[in-house]
This record gives C-alpha cells, sequence and structure tokens, in this order.
C-alpha cells in the first residue's frame, strides 16, 4: 500500500532563498525588457526573448519544486507540482535520519534554494548524492547500490519507521553509527 509523506515545511534559508531569488530575477527580467530600444522588428523580438528568460528560470524552479514523497512498495516517488520522479528502492541497503547530512556539500547541478534544494550534490560525508529537500535539518539519507539519496519528509521519524517496515533487511544508521 503507498504511504504518502508530506515534504517538510519549508526552512527559513529556503524561504529568504526563494524570495530574494525571487526579487532579484523579477527586477533582472523588467531591466532586459526596459532595456529593449526599438519596439518592432528583429531587436524587439530578440530583447523580448532575453528579458523572458527570467521568468522562464522561474518557472521552471517552481515547477521541479519537491511536495512530497510516496513509498509504493520498492519505489519511492519524489512529488513535484505536476509530476513525479521515481526512484526504485531496491537493493536499499542502508537508511537513517541524520540533520547535518548536507553540511559541506557542494553542488554539482541543480537547484540551491529556488523553491526546493534539488539536484546533484557533493559531500565529504555521503560522496555524490541526489538532493530533494525543502528542510535540510530534517534529512534521510538512503544508501541504494548505485547511488545515495537524500529526502526531507515533514515527519522523518515515520518515513524511517516505514521504510524499516518495508526492509527489515536494510540497516538502519550510518556507516560509523
Amino acid at each position: 500500500m503507498p504511504l504518502h509523506f508530506h515534504a517538510a515545511p519549508w526552512s527559513t534559508a529556503l524561504k529568504l532563498t526563494s524570495a530574494l531569488g525571487t526579487l532579484l530575477i523579477a527586477v533582472v527580467g523588467y531591466a532586459a525588457y526596459r532595456a529593449i530600444s526599438t519596439p518592432f522588428g528583429f531587436t524587439y523580438y530578440f530583447g523580448l526573448g532575453i528579458a523572458l528568460v527570467p521568468s522562464a528560470i522561474l518557472a521552471l524552479s517552481l515547477l521541479f519544486s519537491v511536495t512530497g514523497y510516496v513509498v509504493d512498495g520498492s519505489d519511492l516517488c519524489i512529488q513535484r507540482l505536476f509530476w513525479h520522479t521515481r526512484i526504485p528502492l531496491d537493493g536499499l541497503s542502508r537508511f537513517w535520519l541524520e540533520p547535518t547530512a548536507c553540511k559541506g556539500s557542494m553542488r554539482i547541478i541543480g537547484n540551491a534554494g529556488l523553491f526546493s534544494f534539488t539536484g546533484l550534490y557533493q559531500s565529504p560525508m555521503l560522496g555524490r548524492y541526489r538532493l530533494f529537500a525543502t528542510d535540510l535539518a530534517q534529512s534521510v539519507v538512503l544508501v541504494l547500490p548505485k547511488r545515495v539519496v537524500v529526502v526531507t519528509p515533514a515527519v522523518p521519524r515515520a518515513f524511517v519507521d516505514h521504510l524499516r517496515h518495508l526492509f527489515p533487511l536494510a540497516h538502519v544508521g550510518s556507516e560509523g553509527g
């Protein structure tokens, strides 16, 4: 039976980054639009295209924001606004609640705080991992055969307990713990 977990409420850092990022992107888009010198022709349409790039960045970031997680048998579905990202949990070897999982991480590619923290990251503790988060203090680490995934459910303890029920042979806790 699939079980739904809401994403953690946005952290203060995510709220602040999203608000400031939205404001900055809106100002840049508006300034680019105002800089268009002619009201017609190729130059106008080219300038308009450039001015719309910031709006597209905002829209894409919003579409990729994390709204929840569904554990459905042996799959984890990361819920977005209009679709989900499916991650097979086959071979899940370890999982644990780790509020400092993302400390010292470096983003390889992805979103570092415009409506969510998502993408591919690298850290000394986890190595390379996929992040789908709204509040890094609620992090749950999942170690799979070919990747590490970090999610942030609203109630991380319930999420871990559900995984323990579904994957009784998986180790609960970090390698050192």
